[in-house]
């Protein structure tokens, strides 16, 4: 695995891993700090560690998302070489928070030029939610249950 880092990460990734319970996503991103702004000005998440190789990231009610540069699975062939395809990434993959207002998203998305694919609405499953892209083509549907 390529590291790009210089000094030490912030924790040993086997003590982050025991952290780690239920599902956490995990997304392979282009630029690791060129995505944060996306995370951390659009959705909100709170920054827990980041470098060029890796971020963690936490959303509300505790749970994480990590981000890992392309750079970092030279390892695997197979990998690699999927990433290198031209496009966006995770076509047919929605991920769904649910907790964050969709109206405010959407604002600060359009504000920082994402794509909006969906403006915010309340839909017949009965979220008020917007769906939108990060700078690497993974979706996100976005929303709370409206009171």
């Amino acid at each position: 695995m390529t590291r790009k880092r210089t000094g030490d990460p912030w924790k040993p990734a086997p003590e982050f891993a025991r952290e780690l319970t239920g599902l956490s996503v995990n997304l392979i991103v282009r630029d690791v700090p060129g995505s944060l702004l996306f995370y951390t000005e659009v959705l909100g998440l709170k920054v827990l560690y980041s470098d060029v190789d890796f971020a963690a990231l936490q959303g509300p009610n505790g749970w994480y998302m990590m981000l890992h540069a392309d750079h970092t699975l030279d390892h695997s062939p197979a990998e690699t070489a999927r990433l290198a395809a031209p496009g966006k990434r995770g076509t047919g993959a929605e991920i769904r928070i649910l907790g964050i207002d969709p109206d405010q998203v959407e604002a600060r998305a359009r504000a920082q030029g994402f794509t909006v694919n969906v403006p915010t609405e309340t839909f017949p499953h009965g979220w008020r939610e917007c769906r939108l892209e990060d700078g690497n083509g993974y979706m996100f549907a976005v929303g709370v249950l409206p009171a």
